[in-house]
């Protein structure tokens, strides 16, 4: 049961100019040769050794952590066989040192899968963005909000299952091809999430093995078979994925790379919102059935519905946190929150 539909391209897009509008539509869009004039996009097309070299020349020494799995996992970095552990191990090491090794493997038929995961960019290569880097557009508001961060990603044939993250997501392809399998955020019960913990990088992963699906394990999956999407990415492509969209990232050659943006438009004072989940797991989940559907009134009322609604027909003094929550009011109710937690 194959996934047909295939993600929406657009042409024509420069790094130096991103139209907003792009980044605005929460669906998911793969920007053709968006960064075809990155230096080492142009290194890639060249040779591995080539693009290895070019990101050797601007690596400052700084350990960072890599996955490696053995070859007998095929590249799929997941959980063991009961789900209580993962499939590989991690360590510190040299940037420089995993690119030999992946080098040195390029070979073998099947040689050990290594993947050094969203490091900054910043920390370990200086100068390195002056000749690759794209401006995300921002809206203007009046408040701070969250940073950009750059990340890098390492590594040979692996496959990143499928999950979600939290921020916005500008993934720049510039050495090595991947395939992005895509679903949208209402189809995480047909895609079978699995523990919470533990997990790679903090973010829970589908339980269904996408290449080779087990309908009778995991029949709802085919229902969200009929939602999903397929992004193909060369060198210089980017894909535009909006937060909490589920993905799977395939890095289909011996030698990958990709460059990725993470961003929210939220103000730089809000929590991290995986937090409210482990407390409404602590304080709500279990409730007796009419006390949680009750309480889903009132979230739908304060919190997912119109966000002024519940403060409108008040006086603007009596608002409180019904009002805008600012920087000094998100303080005032973090620490509410720690204070009636430690009780």
């Amino acid at each position: 049961m194959p996934i047909s539909k295939m993600t929406k391209i657009i042409t024509g897009s420069k790094a130096e100019t991103l139209d907003e509008r792009v980044l605005s539509s929460k669906e998911p869009v793969v920007l053709k040769g968006l960064v075809k004039n990155w230096a080492i996009v142009k290194q890639g097309l060249k040779s591995d050794g080539n693009a290895i070299d070019y990101i050797k020349s601007h690596y400052n020494g700084r350990a960072s952590i890599a996955s490696i799995g053995s070859p007998e996992i095929n590249g799929r970095f997941f959980y063991t066989e009961h789900g209580t552990a993962l499939n590989y191990k991690t360590r510190k090491a040299k940037i420089d040192e995993i690119l030999d090794l992946i080098q040195e493997g390029f070979s073998e038929r099947l040689p050990t899968s290594y993947y050094i995961a969203s490091n900054l960019i910043d920390s370990h290569f200086p100068g390195f963005r002056a000749e690759n880097d794209i401006a995300i557009p921002r809206p203007r508001v009046n408040y701070p909000l969250e940073g950009v961060r750059a990340g890098i990603w390492i590594g040979n044939r692996t496959t990143a299952c499928c999950h979600y993250d939290a921020s916005d997501n500008l993934a720049c392809c510039v050495v090595g091809k991947r395939r992005f399998t895509l679903f949208p955020p209402d189809q995480i019960s047909n895609l079978y999430p699995g523990p919470l913990s533990p997990t790679p990088g903090g973010q829970v992963l589908s339980m269904v093995d996408l290449a080779n699906p087990d309908f009778e394990k995991h029949p709802k999956f085919s229902q969200a078979v009929e939602h999903g999407e397929i992004a193909e990415l060369e060198p210089g492509d980017a894909l535009y994925l909006p937060s909490m969209w589920w993905h799977q990232v395939e890095a289909q050659s011996p030698f990958n790379v990709l460059i990725n943006y993470w961003w929210s438009n939220s103000a730089k004072h809000m929590g991290p919102t995986v937090n409210v989940l482990y407390h409404a797991m602590l304080s709500l989940r279990d409730k007796p059935e009419n006390e949680k559907q009750a309480w889903k009134h009132i979230f739908d009322y304060y919190i997912f519905g119109d966000s002024n609604q519940a403060g409108d027909h008040l006086p603007e003094e009596a608002k409180g946190y019904l009002g805008e929550i600012d920087v000094n009011k998100a303080k005032m109710l973090r620490a509410m929150i720690l204070n009636n937690l430690n009780r």
